[in-house]
């Protein structure tokens, strides 16, 4: 997948992430990468993905990204708010091999304690790659059951953010981890579309 770019004064954020603010219509048969021929999952989601109407970037470095046993490094990180509460923490992967790489700590029901603390319990994985089917030109991913959580340290209503802590392990025993650390820059909001008046909005 090619990368489109979202400009803000001094930002560019990797178009991949855009990916999950488009209508997507049910996964249909392509050429997984090689990571996905290893097995089939037996409790693939197969089901129309919910619109996103926030869309945040957090600014920082990835101290550790593991994707099923492998390291690498982040492009960027943001935050995805859907219209029906789910909420995904996405990341580009620095990946040669793949400028598509991107994956998805995906779940609904987080908690806000305090101000400054925020847990989500993770039930799926979303693996996006170059090779994943394609609606009105955008990849859809592929969701792996998972069972998981995020803790992302920080004030949303302030736009500051300090860190995101995410483990999952999915259906087939792979596992996914994430440590990223803010550089302490505001964090940059988009709103796709006007959430419904019943939707929490964090960044109010």
């Amino acid at each position: 997948m090619g990368f489109l770019r979202w400009r803000r004064p001094g930002l560019l954020l990797t178009g991949a992430l855009f990916a999950f603010a488009a209508p997507c219509a049910a996964q249909t048969p392509g050429t997984p990468p090689a990571a996905e021929q290893r097995a089939e999952a037996p409790k693939r989601i197969e089901h129309r993905l919910p619109l996103i109407d926030i869309l945040a970037h957090m600014s920082g470095k990835c101290t550790v990204l593991k994707i099923a046993g492998r390291s690498y490094a982040c492009k960027a990180v943001a935050y995805a708010h859907s219209e029906a509460g789910r909420v995904s923490f996405a990341v580009a992967l620095e990946d040669p091999a793949d400028d598509g790489h991107v994956v998805s700590f995906s779940g609904e029901k987080g908690k806000r304690f305090d101000d400054n603390s925020y847990e989500l319990p993770v039930d799926r994985m979303l693996l996006n790659s170059k090779h994943r089917p394609k609606v009105h030109g955008l990849p859809v991913p592929a969701e792996e059951a998972s069972t998981g959580i995020c803790r992302q340290f920080g004030n949303f209503a302030a736009r500051r953010v300090s860190s995101v802590n995410c483990t999952a392990t999915d259906s087939r025993g792979q596992s996914y981890e994430l440590q990223f650390v803010s550089d302490g820059s505001p964090i940059g909001v988009r709103r796709v579309r006007q959430s419904a008046a019943s939707i929490d909005d964090p960044f109010k």
